[in-house]
């Protein structure tokens, strides 16, 4: 069924269903995204305040087959949040439902609406002495709608999962206006399908995500980061068996670091301080989250000497304070800051199996250099099988001098990916740039019953249009 524009006459129709500032004129920020790979239309904008309003919007949306394209803080890296062809959509903005319902520390439970920034999430819980372990780079601006839409990763699924590991319930949105009032406490559920599974990484094309009971964890006592030196990507695997070996689950963090990454850091942000003097080929950065009674420098110095006895650790800094922390960690936040700024001609948000690390890695570099000389940054977190493949010209190129070899070199990357058993978007989503991407590694089956649930959940098409299945 084709779909039709919010026109004018639909502005009408919202205006006269919804509260007065419900719509909004389209700012610039509703209409980028941070790659800059699209840019969307000028369109009406919905701010609505509670669930309810988001139901008649819904309604009214169903009624008229105007397409909704949901969004949260606008920091997602596949394009789901910007609507660049097709009638035009309305944008669904959960920025006004932004609170914090309630908090439940004796039950690690936080209940926060849609639109919370994650940044507030984390202060909630940890003003109640909980954690909330999400972590982004984004965290300041990115909402939990859209983490939880897009099933988010961050530095900390090692110890702590997915966003969809930190989801207990939620109030959503459907298609055809119904809300679903899922917000449970409950760690046992089982009364059926799992609709909450369901809709968080869906990005939005089953419904819309408007409160969420969120799993908070207790704070640990105790923390310790550390970059270490390593040999090799495999040296890395290794020592990150030692270190669980040691500290079980206390590890939280396992991020690889490569020298090139590194190198594009000194050139690009000369500012943030890099703990070695001369660049090491690969490292790693550790945090240990660690129980009362244990001390997090001796805790790393011992996993350090174990290392180095097996010839998996060649050097090595442990942060001494918060602040030094805080500085390795810098080291690698800033990384995709200093990608952006060398510009890549390629990047990938790829995960394959651990044990298949070392090989996706060499091979990766012997099959680029068949197609030419280029630079490769591949960094990411190690420890859940999650690697950033970056792809640059030489010193003194320009990614747009080898625009015409753009596809071949991320065909490479996800072939490679795809064949060691690994995905094609690990933690990013399909968003609209990944949707061939899907249906070429896709599995058959999968593909099957996603547009089976697709088309019984939302038979207008009006979720989302456009994102993550092809239509």
């Amino acid at each position: 069924m084709s779909l039709t524009s919010a026109d004018s006459a639909f502005a009408s129709l919202l205006n006269e269903n919804l509260p007065k500032g419900t719509l909004r004129e389209t700012e610039p920020r509703y209409l980028e995204e941070p790659r800059g790979r699209w840019q969307g239309r000028t369109t009406l904008v919905a701010l609505p305040r509670t669930a309810e309003e988001v139901a008649r919007i819904v309604k009214l949306a169903a009624q008229e087959r105007v397409g909704i394209v949901p969004y949260g803080g606008g920091t997602g890296l596949v394009g789901g949040q910007i609507s660049p062809e097709g009638p035009l959509p309305l944008i669904l903005s959960l920025e006004r439902m932004s609170a914090v319902r309630s908090i439940h520390p004796e039950e690690n439970v936080l209940i926060c609406e849609a639109g919370t920034v994650l940044a507030e999430v984390q202060a909630a819980a940890e003003g109640v002495g909980r954690l909330f372990p999400l972590s982004l780079a984004s965290e300041g601006s990115a909402r939990i709608g859209g983490n939880l839409a897009t099933n988010a990763g961050g530095t900390a699924v090692l110890r702590y999962g997915n966003t969809r590991d930190l989801c207990l319930g939620l109030e959503a949105v459907l298609p055809d206006g119904q809300i679903w009032h899922g917000l449970k406490r409950l760690r046992k559920d089982n009364t059926g399908y799992d609709l909450r599974h369901l809709l968080i990484g869906s990005e939005g094309t089953l419904g819309i995500i408007t409160a969420a009971a969120l799993k908070l964890s207790p704070r640990p006592t105790a923390s310790g980061t550390g970059i270490f030196v390593v040999p090799s990507p495999a040296a890395a695997l290794s020592l990150l068996a030692l270190a669980q070996a040691q500290l079980g689950e206390m590890v939280s963090g396992f991020e690889l670091i490569s020298g090139q990454g590194l190198a594009f850091l000194a050139e690009t942000v000369p500012e943030v301080r890099q703990p070695f003097e001369t660049a090491p080929a690969w490292s790693v950065l550790i945090e240990i989250g660690l129980v009362a009674g244990l001390d997090p420098h001796e805790a790393l110095a011992h996993v350090f000497e174990g290392a180095a006895e097996q010839g998996l650790a060649l050097d090595g800094v442990i942060a001494q304070s918060a602040q030094q922390s805080d500085a390795f960690w810098s080291v690698r936040e800033h990384i995709p800051e200093a990608n952006k700024r060398v510009g890549a001609i390629t990047s990938s948000d790829v995960s394959v199996p651990l044990g298949s690390i070392p090989e996706f890695i060499s091979r990766g570099k012997e099959l680029i250099a068949q197609v030419g000389s280029f630079r490769i940054n591949c960094f990411g977190h190690v420890g859940d099988g999650n690697l950033h493949y970056n792809i640059f010209a030489l010193p003194g190129g320009r990614a747009s001098d080898h625009a015409n070899q753009r596809a071949e070199l991320q065909r490479i990357v996800h072939d490679l990916a795809h064949e060691l058993g690994g995905s094609v978007s690990a933690e990013h989503g399909i968003g609209r740039l990944k949707v061939a991407d899907l249906q070429r590694y896709g599995d058959p089956a999968k593909l099957a019953a996603m547009r089976a649930i697709k088309s019984a959940l939302d038979p207008l098409g009006i979720m989302n249009p456009g994102a993550v299945l092809k239509t």
